[in-house]
């Protein structure tokens, strides 16, 4: 299977702020939030694979700045890279005040989603090819981030994660250890 380019992956997904998207401060419902960036994170895995695929996880989700009633919410996602059967999308979001002319910042976060095939087994995907300085950046810490994920998980165990340990670890430590 080929590779491709981070870029075939890249959505943007816009939507504006309605009374019923928010909570009684006026600020978008951050689960209304999630349920639009796990849309974006869907359509950036299928452009990807070309295959169904589904939620496996969702890494931090840190609100930065709220969006407010009648403000466009911006979504950006993008696979920063893919495993064995498993891609790691990465999601920007921000706010945009049409009324005052700014764009501000509001999160970002690191969906996993799962390739499928009909019978609801996943299965492989093209590797991906990071090809600017940012996508390169982000595809480095792909790993150390899906060994935490996995860990977290009970899927993995601490001493088996590799990259995690060598962030940690100097050689002179790792010969200290035997």
């Amino acid at each position: 299977m080929e590779g491709k380019n981070a870029g075939v992956s890249f959505i943007i997904m816009n939507e504006i702020v309605l009374p019923n998207d928010t909570n009684t401060f006026g600020n978008l419902m951050g689960g209304r939030l999630m349920y639009w960036m796990d849309i974006a994170a869907g359509m950036a895995a299928g452009k990807h694979c070309n295959f169904p695929s589904m939620t496996a996880s969702v890494d931090n989700l840190s609100f930065k700045t709220p969006i407010k009633l009648g403000n466009v919410v911006h979504i950006e996602a993008k696979v920063s890279r893919a495993f064995t059967t498993s891609m790691e999308i990465h999601i920007k979001v921000w706010g945009e005040d049409l009324l005052k002319q700014y764009t501000y910042e509001s999160n970002e976060a690191y969906f996993t989603f799962v390739a499928l095939d009909p019978s609801g087994k996943p299965r492989s995907v093209p590797a991906l090819i990071p090809e600017t300085d940012e996508e390169k950046r982000i595809f480095d810490g792909a790993l150390r981030r899906r060994q935490l994920r996995l860990i977290l998980a009970g899927k993995m165990k601490p001493h088996d994660a590799a990259e995690l340990k060598a962030l940690f670890t100097t050689p002179e430590s790792i010969g200290e250890e035997n």
